[in-house]
């Protein structure tokens, strides 16, 4: 069950290199009839997290047709973070059976893709056994607060404060918040503050 939502936003204090960062999660629906209203939420992002499925080629494709066309139309010379959700399933036997017409995601083709739109890190995750999602947002964060010299000026400003957007895969994610494993539900972007795109896949 889940509790239908446009927008939702969460806030946490994160402790990362000696810095405290207050890190700020938006989650959005992923739809087309969200289109409208989900660039709302891109103003004042500083770092963007891309999420796709390991094992849905669809979301893995659409990182690249659908959301990094949108940042680059609303948010351009955002930062990105590239992620690959749902690790725990790549090598599983028995989801494998039970979905023979599903082609995981290599590792070698997430990091093409990273390199393909030019984001700052590739990291794969599973929210069911936790690896490397704290690596995730470590990552987003350090975007922010590390940032190249050249945008020395702005890591000024944005040193210490961090935001987050996460919505959900299109064709594939749902319009809230749903209970459970809500990380595994579907594909993130990240920014400056961080913003998490697409919001989360739907349960196996």
């Amino acid at each position: 069950d889940y509790i239908p939502t446009v927008f939702d936003n969460f806030s946490a204090n994160v402790v990362i290199d000696g810095n405290t960062v207050n890190l700020g999660l938006w989650d959005t629906a992923g739809q087309e009839d969200y289109n409208r209203l989900r660039p709302l939420s891109y103003r004042g992002a500083d770092v963007f997290v891309l999420a796709f499925s390991l094992v849905s080629r669809a979301s893995y494709e659409n990182i690249f047709k659908k959301w990094v066309t949108e940042l680059r139309h609303y948010a351009p010379g955002v930062p990105l973070v590239l992620v690959g959700t749902k690790l725990d399933l790549r090598e599983d036997k028995h989801y494998l059976a039970d979905h023979p017409g599903s082609v995981p995601v290599t590792t070698t083709e997430g990091e093409e893709l990273r390199k393909q739109i030019g984001a700052a890190s590739y990291i794969e995750c599973s929210s069911k056994t936790q690896q490397n999602i704290k690596a995730v947002f470590d990552a987003a964060i350090k975007v922010v607060i590390q940032p190249p010299k050249q945008k020395e000026k702005k890591r000024k400003k944005s040193r210490g404060n961090c935001s987050i957007l996460k919505q959900p895969t299109q064709g594939r994610g749902t319009t809230g918040k749903e209970k459970g494993r809500a990380g595994e539900r579907g594909g993130m972007e990240a920014y400056g503050c961080i913003n998490v795109l697409p919001k989360t896949l739907p349960d196996r």
